[in-house]
């Protein structure tokens, strides 16, 4: 056993020792290809350097080359710049002595010129000086002559000729002032008439009726109504009073306020016309109508100003100019006599060399105020100034409103020009009648007295002012006030008004509950 493993300790040690043998011999071939790859790379390495020395100094070499060419090239361009700007200086030298050449020749000859003006001015003053001499020796033998000096016959002739010209102002002057006044007195005759018959106005006056034709009689019992329930729901919701008597096919309107009658005058048309007359449809046409009449307001003023030849009035003055459709002075239509006015006023001012259109402004607007006469306290004149001045009239206009009554006096030639064409068309033959505009006065004062009572909703004034109808508000009047109410209206009325026979006053007090079934 024990050779044996002897045997196989030396076989592993010689397998060790061989092992150990082929590794120092690898060891050392691998050494000696290193120091080869060494050798090589040391070789390579000192040929890289040697061509990169080389090629640095060529590279050395052309970039002084260029250097020096980029030198040269610099140095002639410079010496180029600098010849040129050489010979720039020597042109500039040359010039500026040509104009010292210059300068120095009209020097010489400034200075001739001015010796020359000065011995001009030297004979000047020696011939001033003897001009003075022979003035004052004239002078002198004028003073031995007329025994006066200077001053004294100064004012000698100044007197004079001071009495002279007084004396022929004032002769002069009467002559122009009698002259200016014949002219003047012929002119506004001439003009005056010539405005008047070239003035085609309309001499109707305003009724305070008006008439609604019928298809047939059977439509007046269907206007009463049962009990009369339809004429006086007509009357009470318009303020007219509806007269039905024997005249054949045709039903009065009496009222003395236009817009009422109107409103009363289209509200009967359509009812009759669609042939259903209730109390509800003769409500509903009656705010038809009123809506139809506001609306013919505002085409009223629009056709006012197109007629006079106006613009740029504000749409509120058109309204108002509207309203006065329905506005009466004396039985004369108001609208009607405002632009008769700017008719006239425009063909005056025309004649006088005047702005004709400021003329026919300041004409249709001077009775502005009487639209809302009935509605402010004041005069029409006021109202109206205040009116114009609101909607940016300008002075000239308001002044003319102003002064067209002579309420103030007027500073402005086409003041004076609106207050004559006024004049001329309430003078016409038939214009304006008294008697209905006192009338309507009367009537107007007794429906202000019972609107001025608390309660009360409207008024109107019915059968020529024998009878005044009131509508009171429910919530405020009762019935047991009514009673009271109509009492103090009366002694009020007799009070305050003058009127022939008696007033009726009549309350009428009226609850309503309206409800739609659905």
């Amino acid at each position: 056993m024990i050779p044996i493993v002897v045997c196989i300790i030396i076989a592993l040690l010689c397998a060790v020792i061989s092992g150990v043998i082929a590794f120092l011999a690898g060891v050392n071939h691998r050494k000696k290809i290193a120091e080869f790859t060494i050798g090589s790379a040391e070789q390579e390495a000192k040929r890289i350097v040697s061509d990169a020395i080389k090629t640095a100094e060529a590279k050395k070499k052309e970039a002084v080359l260029e250097g020096k060419d980029e030198i040269h090239r610099q140095r002639a361009e410079a010496e180029k710049e600098l010849n040129e700007r050489r010979k720039e200086v020597q042109r500039q030298e040359r010039r500026i002595q040509q104009k010292e050449e210059t300068l120095d020749k009209k020097l010489e000859s400034l200075e001739a010129k001015d010796e020359i003006l000065n011995n001009k001015n030297k004979q000047a003053d020696e011939r001033l000086a003897e001009a003075e001499a022979v003035k004052k020796s004239q002078f002198e033998m004028l003073e031995r002559i007329s025994g006066f000096t200077v001053e004294q016959a100064k004012d000698f002739l100044m007197k004079n000729l001071e009495d002279e010209l007084t004396h022929e102002k004032a002769v002069k002057l009467m002559e122009f002032e009698q002259q200016t006044r014949d002219d003047a007195e012929n002119s506004a005759r001439e003009i005056i008439s010539m405005a008047i018959q070239r003035c085609a106005a309309d001499h109707v006056a305003e009724a305070t009726i008006s008439v609604v034709p019928l298809p047939n009689d059977e439509m007046k019992g269907r206007i009463i109504g049962r009990e009369g329930r339809n004429i006086r729901a007509i009357e009470t919701m318009t303020g007219v009073d509806l007269i039905i008597d024997d005249t054949p096919e045709a039903i009065t309107l009496s009222s003395f306020e236009p817009v009422r009658r109107e409103v009363a005058r289209i509200a009967l048309e359509k009812l009759i016309s669609d042939g259903r007359i209730h109390p509800a449809r003769i409500e509903e046409m009656i705010e038809k109508a009123r809506r139809e009449v506001d609306a013919t307001i505002k085409q009223e003023g629009e056709r006012a100003i197109i007629e006079a030849g106006v613009n740029g009035i504000h749409p509120e003055l058109v309204k108002l100019l509207g309203r006065l459709r329905y506005r009466t002075s004396y039985g004369q239509n108001v609208l009607n006599h405002s632009l008769e006015v700017a008719y006239l006023s425009g063909v005056m001012a025309s004649e006088l060399g005047l702005d004709p259109t400021i003329a026919r402004r300041a004409g249709l607007l001077h009775d502005i105020g009487k639209a809302l006469d009935h509605e402010i306290e004041g005069s029409h004149v006021d109202i109206g100034v205040d009116v114009a001045r609101k909607y940016k009239e300008s002075e000239t206009v308001i002044h003319a409103i102003q002064a067209h009554h002579g309420d103030v006096e007027a500073k402005t030639v086409i003041a004076c020009i609106v207050q004559a064409a006024d004049a001329i068309s309430a003078a016409r033959p038939g214009a304006r009648r008294e008697n209905l505009e006192n009338y309507i006065k009367r009537l107007e004062k007794l429906e202000g007295v019972a609107s001025s009572f608390e309660g009360v909703e409207r008024c109107y004034a019915i059968q020529a002012g024998r009878e005044i109808r009131i509508m009171v508000k429910p919530d405020i009047i009762t019935d047991d006030r009514m009673i009271l109410l109509a009492r103090d209206i009366c002694q009020k009325i007799e009070n305050d008004l003058e009127y022939p026979g008696q007033i009726k006053v009549n309350i009428i007090r009226e609850s309503r509950a309206i409800e739609y079934a659905k």
